[in-house]
């Protein structure tokens, strides 16, 4: 998919070395991602693309001037035990500060969410967590049709003693496929 200067596509095994970079960068923000930069490895990201790629969905954004350069990435995939094969979990969607506000997010998700309403009809729900204090992306969610479900207090350790809560929401395919 094409959105003007941007490209949105299946990620491949080939982009785990650009995917790994851009969770460096992004996990250098605050609050960028749950895991901070010296906890993103090149097997963290050979397990999760792997696990997309087997029972999942992973998209990646290119900037058309370098279409080697991933500067954004979403991706989610089944869970075990088989009684959650129905479910999309583990979704985490990562952004280049440098690209952020843009809409880049939103468009991934869009991506993500049409093509398993369109191509899988087994996924019944996908869930994600948002940490309390990302008001935006949250807002983001509901507009996508994320519902919240409630509320995992003292979930999230800022680092300094304090801590807050994370936000579980869940967004449901509709019946009409």
């Amino acid at each position: 998919m094409k959105t003007t200067q941007f490209m949105i596509r299946k990620a491949s095994p080939e982009d785990t070395d650009q995917i790994f970079e851009l969770y460096k960068t992004v996990s250098k923000e605050i609050g960028g991602l749950a895991r901070i930069e010296k906890e993103i490895t090149k097997s963290y990201i050979e397990n999760f693309s792997h696990k997309s790629f087997e029972n999942g969905l992973q998209f990646v954004v290119t900037d058309s001037s370098d279409e080697q350069e991933i500067i954004a990435e979403i991706h989610c995939y089944q869970l075990e035990p088989g009684v959650f094969k129905h479910i999309l979990s583990e979704l985490t969607v990562a952004v280049h500060p440098d690209y952020q506000g843009k809409g880049l997010g939103k468009k991934l998700f869009q991506t993500l969410l049409d093509d398993i309403q369109l191509n899988r009809p087994d996924i019944l729900r996908v869930e994600l967590i948002a940490r309390e204090s990302n008001s935006k992306a949250i807002q983001l969610y509901q507009n996508l049709g994320f519902k919240i479900e409630g509320r995992f207090e003292n979930r999230i350790s800022n680092g300094n003693n304090s801590f807050e809560a994370d936000i579980p929401m869940a967004w449901f395919p509709s019946k009409t496929r």
